[in-house]
């Protein structure tokens, strides 16, 4: 059994009601629940929330809500592993054990279902405990400065100063899309971005991370020139 678990809590402070903020003519949330269900890989999909709005929401849009999180794994502390940690242990009450799961984040919009079933495919048939979402830097980050408290720049590896874009090594970083694992990866805590865990690579035009309403009016704009292409070239 495989079971597909969302977390979105209702308290978000930069965007206030994030994961149920209408983008594009529905909720957030309903984004990802589309993608989870659409991929046709889950026998259960969970919503982990403390809010009865957002809760109400994702039954709406196809998925379960059958327990309710905690306020103490629902403030701005609250550490994504804790939480999906918990949400395995009430499935394995309800639904009993299950081998994976996939810890898809409420605010993914540009998730698709052939995501899901990719990654999915890397865990099952390399045998790794995670496979993640991960996408690159848009700009070499050997090349990058900071700005001291009197106002001068300096770069963090000065010894790339001259070196060309093409000849440094390409970097990446999670895309905060989704985390494929095994359910004893999640629960023994393995580091995510370690040892034998994969990246599943996003294009960087799919990749937003929704912190600012700035962040958000982008989003907006990426994904109306997607579905714009999508139609014109269909």
């Amino acid at each position: 059994m495989r079971i597909a678990i969302i977390p979105a809590r209702g308290g978000s402070k930069r965007i206030p009601g994030k994961n149920i903020r209408d983008f594009l003519g529905k909720p957030m949330l309903h984004w990802a629940i589309e993608a989870a269900r659409n991929s046709d890989l889950f026998e259960h999909i969970v919503v982990s929330t403390d809010s009865t709005e957002i809760a109400e929401e994702a039954v709406r849009a196809g998925a379960d809500v059958p327990f309710m999180r905690p306020a103490a794994l629902a403030d701005d502390h609250a550490v994504t592993r804790d939480v999906i940690n918990h949400a395995i242990h009430e499935c394995t009450q309800i639904y009993g054990s299950f081998d994976h799961c996939c810890c898809i984040y409420g605010t993914s919009p540009f998730l698709s279902a052939e995501d899901l079933s990719s990654a999915w495919h890397i865990l099952q048939t390399q045998e790794v405990p995670f496979v993640f979402s991960a996408t690159t830097y848009s700009y070499p980050i050997q090349r990058a400065f900071y700005i001291a408290q009197d106002g001068s720049t300096h770069m963090f590896q000065p010894e790339h100063a001259k070196t060309r874009s093409q000849d440094v090594i390409p970097a990446y970083h999670d895309a905060g899309m989704f985390y494929w694992g095994r359910s004893s990866a999640f629960l023994e805590k393995l580091p995510m971005f370690a040892g034998a865990s994969r990246p599943f690579l996003i294009p960087s035009h799919r990749v937003c991370d929704l912190d600012t309403l700035e962040d958000w009016e982008r989003a907006e704009w990426m994904m109306k020139a997607k579905l714009l292409a999508a139609n014109t070239y269909a």
